[in-house]
């Protein structure tokens, strides 16, 4: 991922928000924000044969701590438009292999409870559910906004 992606990114970023059920953010953050908090190398974008972007995957360090070091966590978000061709899944793949082969011994992600197809995606490519995490927010926008949701949280030993 490139800083030049950053105005499709920053679409499909927009839809999952629009949904409900792909964060709790309430808007997209600034292209700043959104590009320091990542670890550059495990930023990636799904394109089509016209550069056009189709879903991208991202990862960001869990804490600063050093006992930490080797857990990330990650967030992933396909166009609407290209749900279903397999983009989640080969950007989950190249993820987790640059992940495993820069030394990272674990991804995890807290996945809102009725996004089934994350869930889906993530038991299929190995990760387990290790926690629930009852009413744990509110969604800030879509049509469920002002609703409280659960979470679910997976890992990926590496």
């Amino acid at each position: 991922m490139a800083e030049s992606h950053w105005q499709e990114v920053s679409r499909i970023y927009g839809q999952g928000i629009a949904t409900g059920l792909a964060t709790f953010e309430s808007q997209v953050p600034t292209r700043e924000s959104f590009f320091g908090g990542k670890i550059p190398a495990l930023s990636l974008v799904a394109v089509d044969l016209e550069g056009h972007v189709l879903g991208w995957a991202a990862a960001a360090p869990v804490s600063a701590r050093p006992a930490y070091c080797g857990v990330i966590e990650h967030s992933i978000y396909v166009d609407p438009n290209s749900a279903g061709q397999g983009i989640g899944w080969a950007l989950m793949e190249e993820l987790i292999g640059k992940a495993a082969a820069q030394g990272y011994w674990m991804l995890q992600s807290a996945i809102i409870a009725q996004n089934e197809a994350s869930r889906n995606l993530h038991v299929k490519l190995g990760f387990r559910e290790v926690g629930f995490r009852e009413r744990i927010a509110q969604v800030a926008a879509g049509p469920l906004a002002g609703q409280w949701m659960d979470t679910c949280l997976y890992e990926l030993r590496l």
